[in-house]
């Protein structure tokens, strides 16, 4: 894991869940962390966790879902870091709500955070990433098949199933700038190993 250390790892969402559990794993190994989400409220507590057992850690406060706040948190971590080498798009909004009951609202926020959202912050931080020539971006999906099976996870499901397809086809549009692009399924009590696996076996074969 000493590939790690004093890397500048992105993430979004990382006031909960997966998100915080990666800031935490990766400030455990070194890596400079970049948190970002919408509210205060939790993110600066994981920035304070990692900062009083000796790890680098900042947050930054903005919704990723609109274009001017991505490009504000792209332009403050490379002020503060210099760069970007991981971004990992974890931010996301899942409503639990009958398909016919949905209200319009909900449906463009989930599609705005969970899809749009990773599409500003890739392309942003893969502008970044191809002007350096290297750089990895990982998009946490949950898996369909566990979603699927619950009612009213329409918009869910919908933004899943497009951030999947346009993680493939960012793969393959970022790959010759030296870019490379993977969805990874989010599996929360899994997740740090299978990214830490992921990351592993790309150092292994560069």
């Amino acid at each position: 894991m000493d590939h790690l250390k004093d890397k500048v790892i992105l993430i979004t969402g990382a006031g909960k869940g997966s998100g915080r559990l990666l800031a935490q794993a990766f400030a455990e190994r070194g890596a400079m962390i970049a948190a970002n989400d919408v509210s205060p409220v939790n993110v600066e507590e994981v920035v304070e966790q990692i900062l009083a057992r000796g790890g680098r850690a900042k947050a930054y406060i903005d919704d990723i879902a609109k274009k001017v706040a991505v490009q504000n948190i792209i332009n403050q971590v490379e002020d503060d870091c210099g760069h970007i080498d991981i971004l990992i798009n974890h931010a996301a909004v899942e409503p639990n709500i009958p398909l016919l009951d949905m209200d319009e609202w909900d449906w463009h926020r989930t599609l705005d955070v969970n899809l749009t959202g990773a599409f500003l912050m890739t392309q942003s931080a893969g502008r970044v990433m191809r002007a350096r020539g290297s750089g990895v971006i990982i998009n946490l999906i949950t898996g369909s098949s566990e979603a699927e099976s619950a009612q009213g996870k329409a918009a869910f499901i919908a933004s899943m199933r497009g951030l999947d397809a346009f993680t493939r086809q960012a793969a393959r549009e970022l790959s010759p700038y030296g870019v490379q692009v993977y969805a990874v399924e989010n599996v929360q009590r899994k997740i740090v190993e299978t990214i830490f696996a992921l990351l592993d076996l790309r150092t292994e074969e560069q």
